[in-house]
């Protein structure tokens, strides 16, 4: 097993999110090493299907098939850049008002976790802010994931 570090769920992106939403959801997951063509460190997960078994990569940060059933069975909010939110620039300022929010949000709100509220945000992917939030929901502030996933990130 490779060598595990600390990552805060605000800072998961692309291969090492997936990898923590997996844990999540309690799969089983391998690592890919990178291949050709600059191909960097993957996610895969090992399904037990009827009677037969498959590894499929596990990318849930991009593909909606994926993170679907998970902002579903999440209950996760997503609101888009359009959404309005309410700006305070202090007593008696003539700019507070309610403005576009200009990034992606996503929050969970969960009795299961007393009543814990997960925020995300992200200028274009609305994915990414919804599995962050499961990540953080179910895993915590801090997540443990594969230092390959996290170099080829940077």
């Amino acid at each position: 097993m490779t060598d595990l570090i600390e990552v805060r769920a605000s800072n998961l992106v692309g291969e090492a999110l997936g990898w923590a939403v997996g844990k999540a959801e309690g799969l089983d997951l391998q690592l890919a090493p990178p291949g050709y063509n600059g191909v960097p460190w993957r996610v895969f997960a090992r399904y037990q299907g009827q009677a037969i078994e498959h590894t499929k990569r596990y990318n849930p940060w991009e593909d909606w098939a994926l993170a679907g059933p998970l902002i579903e069975k999440y209950k996760v909010s997503l609101s888009p850049p359009t959404s309005a939110v309410h700006r305070n620039f202090g007593h008696m300022d003539q700019r507070n008002g309610y403005y576009e929010a200009g990034v992606w949000s996503s929050t969970i709100f969960g009795k299961e976790r007393k009543h814990r509220r997960t925020v995300f945000h992200h200028p274009e992917n609305p994915l990414i802010v919804a599995m962050q939030a499961i990540a953080q929901f179910e895993l915590g502030d801090t997540v443990q994931v594969p230092k390959e996933l996290v170099q080829c990130e940077t």
